[in-house]
């Protein structure tokens, strides 16, 4: 697989940059994970850290499931991967598969990107149960764009670790 990155525009709407800016960012992440097979994938960056580019896939499944369907759309849904709600399961993925990760992370993307889509403007509120407060989608969409950001540094010293592949 082979991830397809298309660079945001220079000139467009706040709603269009936001998504754009996510999507690029989405895209990153799954750009570091490329070629590599589910032992790379799994491969740990040093202890007693359990940090890996699978780990973070699945991290970020749980940040895209909790922002947009819990806290946006309002949804009862369990964490993916924790029923105590444990967000440090997500990073544990020594026995985890590309598949697995993969499958459930593209799944919460495309909710998010629906509920986006759906909701009728930046303004929609839903209810942060860690703050007390209401929270825009504007925050949201610029949250994930700051914890994907994060996180693709992250990715990018762990593929240089794994195979010397740095830069994009």
């Amino acid at each position: 697989m082979t991830a397809e990155r298309i660079g945001p525009p220079l000139v467009a709407g706040e709603r269009e940059m936001l998504r754009a800016f996510l999507d690029y960012h989405r895209a990153t992440l799954a750009m570091k994970c490329d070629g590599l097979s589910d032992v790379d994938l799994r491969r740990q960056s040093m202890p007693p850290s359990r940090l890996s580019l699978l780990g973070l896939v699945r991290h970020m499944a749980e940040v895209e499931r909790v922002w947009f369907r819990r806290v946006i759309n309002g949804e009862d849904v369990p964490l993916v991967w924790s029923d105590e709600g444990n967000f440090q399961v997500a990073y544990d993925a020594s026995a985890a598969t590309r598949s697995e990760a993969f499958d459930a992370w593209q799944a919460e993307v495309e909710h998010a990107r629906r509920i986006e889509k759906d909701a009728a403007s930046l303004d929609v509120t839903g209810f942060h149960p860690k703050s007390g407060e209401e929270v825009s989608l504007r925050l949201v969409m610029l949250h994930l764009i700051h914890e994907y950001a994060r996180h693709n540094g992250h990715a990018d010293f762990l593929r240089e670790g794994i195979d010397g592949a740095v830069g994009a």
